[in-house]
């Protein structure tokens, strides 16, 4: 997928690197953007389910052939034309599954998805499809998948993030927003209360207590109630959190910005859109008091800007990027005002007939063209290649004058630790302390920045801000200056990568949902487990994830058999296992000794959920045996 394959700009597989930071190149941070949707809807079915993320023609057509009852695809607008292929290879492989077609491409009419769909989900895709499989409805809040986003930085992982799906649909309405007027400007509640929200989280941190977090939901401080009484079980459980979401001015102003860092939020996406634009959702302090306000305590900001509003002409819009560059985001967005089919400003532009006559003309190229990157209407002032040519513009001139977005996610953080690492509330120092750890992990970045920075100016800036990190942090270890060496050299084949297009097609993510004949070796030995205890329950995770949770009270002989059959299922393959003690009642010594023997050699492979409290201190010394304490 790509522009280079024939799709219109910013489609590929990246929303940072395809669109965000598409104009910073080698130090665009890269992360695959999974469809979230098909992991979610699966783990909430009865039936057998498997999920494929980008996969091959090859790797597609061999799992069409096993035979599927439902294939469900997932498209926008933009890839409409790929959904067509896609549907072409069920038919001649797969010819008797019943296709189903979903997500925002499917604001299209019936008559317009009729030839390649038995059915159309226009709705929250749960409910949708257990209906269509004579499921039972169940209640929200759904099962939560644990969905981890992996970000790239010189084409190395430095930090995993835990997807979380609080809610689909927004109120704000805004004209041209699909994900608004989809949902007829409802507000589903995926995880309906602020307590859901942290049981996720709680889970994620069990597998990696480094997790950072997105929240998926289009406006998430807008219902306070729920936002509050998440922060309270933040400030409970104790733990700073790193958190990004989705908000409004509007919702923004509904707090202070100490309540919104002890929700763990230190990045937000925030539609700046335009100076004169209007939108309801602008309401409330000023952009410039807020954003001055959240970067001075370390929350990074992604604002979004619109090109092409029909009061806009070239001094305008210059106008309003260098209103928006004064305010220093650490990312930016700019997408052209397009029509999109079930919004306001559709309905207008097809009633008013502004609709460029090719695009009217030819719906197909219409669909493809719906990314973003391409003036569609007729406006009043510029012509198509003006508005196209002025966002490419925004792009450069965001990148050449305030840097890679790196660096300034990491003076962003810088400023935050000198506002709080005296503050009076102690759950906020502890926050300065994750600013700093975060900073000082980020050394080895700087020497690529000072070299290969767009221009004189930034890399002085880099340096600058490299020079006062170490005045407050420390000077480099000789460690770090060798990692920086290695950073370079990772940089430079990133952007040979990048150049020559090398490895660019991610690989196939592939999870499977109830089918133990998948994997029988894996299925056996954890079936075995449960066979051969009645309290314990396992859990068959994707990526390769076992979460085992016993209740109750174990005997020695209990906890002997289980570290024994723990042990022989984690020999026999891959699997990372969490081993969830919390409904466990008080182990005994000796149990507890079992356990942690057995389990000794396994331990790099485990992660231990643990009660707040033994009660037996010495329950917990031999635990730390295998140290799952990390």
């Amino acid at each position: 997928m790509g522009p280079q394959h024939g799709d219109s700009e910013s489609v590929g597989y990246e929303l940072l690197f395809g669109q965000v930071t598409r104009a910073q190149g080698l130090f665009s941070p890269r992360a695959t953007h999974l469809h979230f949707s098909l992991d979610y809807i699966a783990e909430n079915l009865e039936a057998p389910a498997v999920v494929l993320q980008y996969p091959s023609r090859a790797e597609l057509i061999r799992e069409l052939k096993k035979g599927y009852d439902y294939v469900c695809l997932s498209f926008l607008l933009a890839v409409f034309h790929r959904m067509k292929e896609v549907v072409d290879l069920i038919r001649t492989h797969s010819p008797a599954s019943k296709i189903v077609l979903g997500g925002y491409g499917t604001v299209l009419s019936d008559e317009a998805l009729r030839p390649y769909a038995d059915h159309v989900c226009r709705e929250e895709g749960v409910a949708f499809m257990r209906r269509l499989l004579g499921e039972p409805a169940i209640p929200m809040p759904y099962r939560h998948p644990l969905i981890v986003s992996r970000l790239k930085i010189f084409s190395k992982e430095v930090s995993q993030t835990g997807m979380v799906f609080a809610g689909l649909g927004c109120p704000n309405g805004c004209d041209f927003c699909c994900t608004s007027h989809f949902f007829k400007r409802r507000h589903i509640r995926l995880l309906p209360a602020g307590k859901d929200i942290y049981n996720v989280i709680e889970r994620y941190l069990a597998v990696n207590p480094n997790m950072a977090f997105t929240i998926l939901d289009e406006d998430f401080l807008l219902n306070k109630t729920r936002a509050m009484e998440f922060r309270d079980c933040v400030l409970k459980g104790g733990k700073p959190l790193s958190l990004f979401a989705f908000a409004s001015i509007r919702a923004l102003s509904q707090y202070g910005v100490e309540e919104i860092l002890e929700m763990g939020i230190d990045g937000v996406w925030i539609g700046y859109e335009g100076s004169r634009s209007g939108y309801a959702k602008q309401q409330g302090r000023s952009a410039e008091e807020l954003f001055r306000e959240l970067r001075e305590h370390g929350v990074a900001i992604l604002a979004s800007m619109i090109v092409g509003l029909p009061y806009q002409d070239q001094e305008i819009i210059r106008q309003e990027l260098d209103g928006l560059l004064a305010l220093k985001p650490s990312l930016a967005q700019f997408l052209i005002y397009g029509p999109t089919p079930g919004t306001p400003f559709y309905d207008r532009i097809m009633k008013e007939g502004l609709l460029r006559r090719d695009l009217a003309d030819d719906r197909e190229k219409y669909y493809r063209e719906c990314s973003g990157f391409t003036a569609m209407v007729r406006h009043p002032r510029l012509a198509p290649g003006e508005i196209e040519a002025a966002q490419n513009r925004c792009f450069e001139e965001d990148y050449a004058r305030l840097g890679p977005s790196l660096f300034r996610v990491i003076d962003a953080y810088h400023a935050g630790w000198r506002r709080l690492r005296n503050s009076p509330n102690p759950f906020l120092r502890k926050k300065s302390s994750w600013f700093a750890s975060q900073i000082r992990k980020s050394y080895p970045i700087f020497l690529a920045g000072r070299l290969l920075g767009p221009n004189s100016g930034v890399r002085r800036w880099i340096a600058d801000l490299e020079r006062r990190c170490h005045q407050d942090f420390g000077k480099p270890s000789w460690i770090e200056r060798l990692d920086s060496i290695a950073a370079l050299a990772l940089a430079l084949w990133t952007g040979l990568k990048l150049k020559l297009g090398l490895f660019q097609h991610p690989a196939l993510v592939r999870h499977v949902y109830r089918m133990p004949s998948e994997s029988p070796r894996l299925s056996r030995a954890w079936r075995r487990l449960r066979g051969r205890l009645d309290c314990v329950s396992v859990e068959l995770r994707p990526e390769r994830n076992v979460w085992v949770r016993p209740e109750g009270s174990l005997s020695v002989g209990q906890a002997h058999e289980l570290g024994t059959q723990l042990r022989l299922a984690l020999e026999r393959g891959r699997e990372h296992l969490v081993l969830d003690l919390t409904k466990l009642t008080p182990l005994c010594p000796e149990a507890a000794k079992k356990l942690a023997t057995n389990l000794k050699r396994c331990r790099e492979r485990i992660r231990l959920v643990a009660p707040a409290a033994f009660a037996h201190p010495r329950a917990a010394i031999w635990l730390a045996l295998f140290n799952l304490y990390r």
